[in-house]
């Protein structure tokens, strides 16, 4: 299914495995590079790590010749057309999708009108902008709800509220990062499920679970109780549907080389789609990296046919 287009790692140049950052995201940005680093260098791959907090990195990238970037920033500055758009200045390759698909997948909001206008399952989503707008919501959505801020990843920010006296401190938390707040039905159903997009092809769909409120930061990235299903358990007929979906979601949004895409099933078996992530976490316990081994692919391999997408 997945074939290496080239076999020499000379083919790649010298590669800038680029990380760090000062997003929310900065530790788990750390934690995916030297994953990343470590395996395009056993591939034999000319790679280095470089910490955008250490070094001016335009200058940095000019003057050491790097001939493309593995983009291993997460959040802002890395995932919203930042680090994309400096790069095409500077016409140095690198993986992932481009600015416009980038700054559009970084919000939450933009994301889920395109969607919406191509058709695709999406919940209503409320913007609250002040107290006034907090208190509307409480006429017109049935508890649970989600909270959440717009441009954030890794479920920073987000609350699930119950209970009509925690709509504000959930709006207060959402508020502390800098970015649009909204609110969304939480769905209760059938499980949150992501979908790998590698190429233009979906991998392996998988299905999560935790014992937490729902699957947080902590739940991805600190805890080893998160229990993961790879195969996911849907049937093939739903498997085979929502991958599609998730392929149709991608494609929507003009994403290219690799990303992930986030959706619920309800009770009634409908999917709605959630996010996409542009630069996806590459950390043991990552979501490509398990969809990857499923579709018969190391991790090496995984991240050398990534940087095959800046060719």
């Amino acid at each position: 299914m997945f074939v290496k287009k080239v076999t020499d790692p000379k083919a790649f140049g010298k590669v800038a495995v680029v990380y760090g950052g000062d997003s929310s995201e900065r530790e788990v940005s750390i934690w995916s590079a030297e994953a990343v680093l470590a395996a395009l260098q056993a591939k034999g791959i000319d790679a280095h790590g470089v910490d955008t907090q250490k070094v001016d990195l335009l200058s940095y990238l000019i003057e050491e010749r790097f001939d493309r970037v593995f983009i291993a920033l997460h959040g802002r500055g890395g995932e919203d057309g930042v680090i994309q758009g400096a790069l095409e200045y500077l016409k140095i390759p690198y993986t992932g999708s481009g600015v416009l698909t980038s700054s559009v997948g970084m919000n939450k909001l933009k994301t889920k009108q395109i969607w919406k206008s191509e058709g695709l399952p999406v919940l209503d989503s409320y913007l609250l902008t002040d107290l006034e707008t907090v208190e509307k919501l409480r006429d017109e959505l049935n508890y649970p709800l989600a909270i959440k801020p717009s441009e954030e990843g890794s479920s920073i920010g987000v609350s699930r509220v119950d209970y009509d006296s925690d709509l504000i401190a959930a709006w207060e938390k959402a508020g502390g990062y800098d970015s649009p707040v909204f609110a969304e039905n939480w769905i209760e159903g059938n499980g949150e499920y992501t979908c790998a997009i590698l190429g233009d092809k979906a991998l392996p769909i998988i299905r999560m679970e935790t014992d937490l409120a729902f699957y947080d930061y902590e739940a991805k990235y600190l805890r080893d109780d998160t229990r993961y299903f790879c195969p996911s358990g849907l049937d093939e007929e739903d498997e085979m549907l929502f991958r599609r979906l998730s392929e149709d979601a991608f494609t929507a949004l003009d994403g290219s080389g690799w990303g992930r895409i986030d959706f619920v099933v309800d009770k009634e078996n409908n999917p709605w789609l959630l996010e996409i992530n542009t630069v996806p976490g590459m950390t043991e316990h990552s979501l490509v990296p398990l969809a990857a081994k499923e579709a018969g692919l190391s991790f090496e391999d995984l991240c050398w046919l990534i940087l095959e997408t800046s060719l």
